[in-house]
């Protein structure tokens, strides 16, 4: 059989593994080392963890009565720099990943080995293959990404995102493929999701009527009153108040830890971003303004001679009123439905949450988590972007190079 007839899988190959201190020069010195011998590259890897470098080569392996020099003039090489050496014959490439690939990121704070090795066992008993695992951040939550091989990704995701909240860990299961790096749609949700408060307790306060507008709530919550029913009421105990307050509300608004440097970074990947809100537009409006933001919808408090009237203008934002928004601004945005992140905490982002490619619960009621396609659990808004493949160090970086 010719050569340009033998398969690629009946090569002889040699895995060279280097494993030390790492410094300047390994990956330069072992491939000038492997070069006397007129060898291939078939493959390389390279990782580095607290200093400690493993270097993996995959080459053709010479003719058979130069291998035993090479193997000898590679050990000798890194004994010399105080690294070890392993190598290994075998014939071809490494062996074709599986079908169905997902990227499985997981978030700790801490992750504990018990949570990782739980995780690990659910992939493996999904028929799942890890090819590969890489920290995207060490604060403020510990963020690992497995590249999975082997298993669909809705059976995966079924197995894993279940029993997350159990093992105190956040997962995220998405396909692994060019979209995930095409440009996005991310639509949030305002209170208590891009902002830490609740905007009708913020006017309530200034109308003295707090407890009135939590008793109507708490009802809401309990299924006495929809949403359009509950919003009706609250608003309705607003009357009167000076439109001066508006202003007071939007200083008092705090911005969740992490929403700027979410909002910034998507912008910077040259996503769009948007709110969602059933609160109201003399905030969101606002908001939009100061953070950048592409869309921002609400519903509108009626102002008539300067005061409040306890009355909402226009078409009320609801739980229904969300999905379509996401999907108007999808389109208006040109990217496919697939391609949204929705974020959102209550009950009312649910249909949101489903309509979007990815549906992010955050710090949202048990009901939430175990209806979106993940859950955030730590007060940070921009882990999100560990869910998107973002590395907390390509974040840095580009915050730095914008300083500088």
């Amino acid at each position: 059989m010719s050569a340009s007839q033998t398969s690629s899988s009946d090569v002889p190959t040699l895995l060279v593994k280097i494993f030390g201190k790492d410094r300047p020069g390994i990956t330069a010195g072992l491939f000038d080392t492997l070069a006397a011998y007129s060898v291939d590259v078939v493959d390389i890897e390279q990782v580095v963890t607290r200093g400690r470098m493993v270097l993996c080569a995959l080459v053709t392996a010479p003719p058979r009565s130069l291998e035993g020099d090479l193997r000898a003039t590679v050990h000798s090489w890194a004994e010399s720099i105080k690294m070890q050496a392993e190598i290994i014959s075998g014939l071809g490439d490494n062996r074709p990943r599986g079908l169905g690939r997902s990227l499985v990121t997981v978030l700790g704070h801490p992750l504990t080995a018990e949570a990782t090795a739980a995780i690990a066992a659910k992939i493996a008993k999904a028929g799942g293959n890890i090819d590969r695992i890489f920290r995207l951040a060490k604060y403020p939550v510990t963020a690992v990404e497995f590249a999975v091989s082997g298993v669909a990704t809705e059976a995966l995701r079924t197995a894993l995102v279940t029993d997350a909240a159990k093992l105190g860990v956040d997962v995220a299961v998405v396909a692994a493929g060019l979209h995930r790096r095409a440009q996005r749609l991310v639509v949030m949700d305002v209170d208590s999701t891009l902002i830490q408060d609740e905007v009708i307790e913020l006017f309530a306060a200034h109308a003295g009527c707090e407890d009135e507008v939590a008793e109507v709530t708490a009802a809401a919550m309990r299924g006495e009153l929809d949403f359009e029913q509950s919003l009706h009421a609250r608003v309705a105990l607003l009357e009167g108040l000076d439109a001066s307050v508006v202003d007071k509300v939007r200083s008092e608004v705090r911005l969740t830890p992490g929403a700027r440097t979410l909002i910034r970074t998507l912008k910077r990947l040259g996503f769009q971003v948007g709110v969602v809100s059933g609160g109201f537009t003399q905030v969101t409006d606002d908001l939009k303004d100061r953070l950048g933001l592409d869309f921002a919808q609400a519903n509108t408090l009626e102002i008539v001679d300067g005061k409040l009237t306890g009355k909402v203008n226009g078409e009320i934002v609801d739980r229904a009123g969300k999905a379509r928004l996401l999907r108007r601004f999808a389109a208006e945005a040109g990217v496919p439905l697939s391609q949204t992140v929705a974020i959102g905490d209550g009950a009312n982002d649910l249909d949101m949450l489903n309509a979007a490619g990815l549906g992010v619960a955050f710090n949202a009621k048990p009901v939430v988590r175990e209806a979106a396609h993940t859950a955030v659990n730590v007060p940070f808004l921009d882990t999100v972007l560990y869910l998107l493949g973002v590395t907390r160090e390509e974040v840095e970086a580009a915050d730095a190079h914008e300083e500088d």
